[in-house]
């Protein structure tokens, strides 16, 4: 009988996260093995799949890139073939490709603490077949949303549409928008980022929202970079320019929490400015909640205001009645003709990619659990996840939690240890929303998602700088994570595979 495969580190996904995760590995822990399982075909994740007209970044690529590898270019919002091919070319010039597993997606996960391993089952997509595997450390990077589909409100009417009914996460290839009339539902960042995009296209655009939605004009590239970048050597500007943008995003949000009138004042200062006098931007551009209880969203160059400056696309604000045979009919009585309907209505979230965990034989229900500096789980062993900000860049606070986890490895191997778990014993840690925003798809996710703690180190704080003090800074030895589990003469021997 063939030995079973044993990694001292499994990562799921090969997006930002995993690509990240796979760097600090080789850097940080040379001495483990490790593979990249990929439930799709290629490498990107997000940047992938995603492949409707326009799509971009909604963050700065100086914080979003790498700081091993920081983003040259003084663009600042960039589409996302070139994100994706960033992406590529990391992977490929450290080698991390090498380490990744197509079409192998995790479904299960059992630890042993006798054996101080996780059980893996992982299914290959394009051979059907069912793998078995074992692996000292499980790092989910998988992101938190579902990849598979995208939320899709049941329409009334929609059965009756006879145009095409179509979800951004799913693009087709050959949909031909120009002289079209297209309605896209929705006023978050892909709302915002399509309807610019298919009206450069030809398409006749109307953006319907029930509700407005926070969007500020950023410029489409950073004009101090390329001196920055002259005089000082590559690392070092691309430090000093990420630094200086998560500070300012950081400080933005801090502003906006605290001083939400004057904020609030000065974006609609800025839309009035980039629209024709008399627009009506209290139905339009006016939320009815606080700068930062969403994710606002950037428009580079204010493409958005441009557009519907041009008359290349009309907003609407109405609810919808119903779907005809020509279009949408909405509360108002108003039809809007429509020879295409995006429904750019949001992500259905999935934590940890959908994997099913148990720990010694007892399931893990994501909902009962804390988050431990927002990258594990609470009683969970050997378990890490990367999540991002949902006020700044992905990438910051994945950067950040890849790091933690070697240090982690790294602590265990020199102890001769073989389990880390952060485990809650302060009766005062009562349980809050992981996520702190008023979304409509993550609300939607509540019950489904863990938690976070109301104090340290099981709160999450959406802050770059505190996130940097608890995981660079602190030591990994706080009382709250415990190690433990020491290796025996029973202990199996380790067959390594490389990925």
């Amino acid at each position: 009988m063939a030995a079973t495969e044993h990694l001292d580190v499994l990562v799921v996904g090969a997006g930002l996260s995993g690509i990240c995760a796979g760097h600090y590995l080789q850097t940080e822990t040379p001495w483990a093995s490790y593979a990249i399982f990929e439930a799709r075909d290629a490498i990107g994740g997000t940047w992938d799949l995603f492949r409707y007209p326009g799509v971009r970044s909604d963050s700065d690529m100086f914080t979003l890139g790498y700081p091993f590898r920081p983003w040259k270019s003084s663009q600042m919002i960039v589409d996302g073939e070139s994100i994706r091919h960033y992406i590529e070319d990391t992977a490929a010039e450290e080698g991390i490709d090498a380490h990744i597993r197509f079409q192998h997606r995790i479904v299960r996960a059992e630890w042993s603490s006798d054996v101080a391993r996780w059980h893996v089952t992982a299914e290959r997509a394009d051979t059907g077949e069912t793998l078995q595997l074992t692996c000292g450390f499980l790092f989910s990077c998988s992101g938190y949303y579902r990849y598979d589909h995208g939320y899709q409100p049941d329409f009334p009417g929609a059965d009756r549409f006879r145009g095409d009914l179509v979800h951004p996460q799913h693009w087709p290839e050959d949909l031909e928008v120009s002289g079209k009339k297209v309605v896209v539902i929705g006023s978050g960042a892909t709302a915002v980022t399509l309807v610019p995009s298919l009206a450069e296209r030809g398409a006749d655009v109307t953006m319907l929202q029930r509700s407005p939605t926070y969007i500020a004009t950023v410029p489409g590239e950073n004009p101090v970079v390329g001196a920055v970048q002259r005089f000082l050597p590559d690392k070092v500007a691309g430090s000093a320019v990420r630094w200086a943008h998560a500070l300012g995003a950081q400080a933005l949000y801090q502003v906006s929490q605290r001083y939400p009138k004057p904020v609030k004042r000065l974006l609609r200062f800025g839309v009035r400015m980039q629209l024709p006098r008399g627009y009506d931007i209290d139905t339009h551009f006016n939320p009815s909640y606080n700068p930062w209880d969403e994710r606002m969203c950037a428009v580079p160059g204010g493409d958005l205001f441009k557009a519907v400056k041009s008359g290349q696309a009309t907003v609407v604000t109405d609810h919808i009645d119903t779907f005809t045979e020509t279009g949408i009919r909405l509360r108002s009585g108003e039809e809007l003709e429509a020879d295409i309907v995006v429904s750019a209505t949001g992500l259905e979230l999935l934590f940890l990619g959908g994997i099913e965990l148990a720990v010694d034989g007892e399931p893990v229900e994501l909902k009962d659990r804390l988050t431990y500096k927002g990258m594990m789980l609470e009683g969970v062993p050997n378990l890490a996840l990367a999540i991002g900000y949902t006020n700044a860049s992905w990438t910051l606070r994945c950067d950040l939690t890849c790091r933690y986890v070697t240090r982690l490895l790294n602590r265990l191997r020199a102890s001769g240890l073989r389990q880390c778990t952060p485990v809650n014993d302060d009766p005062d840690v009562g349980p809050e929303p992981l996520l702190n925003l008023r979304s409509g798809y993550i609300q939607r996710a509540q019950g489904k998602m863990p938690q976070q703690g109301s104090q340290p180190p099981w709160r999450v704080y959406q802050s770059y700088l505190q996130d940097y003090r608890a995981t660079r800074r602190a030591d990994v030895d706080d009382g709250v994570m415990r190690f433990g589990n020491p290796a025996t003469a029973t202990t199996p021997d380790r067959q390594v595979v490389a990925g």
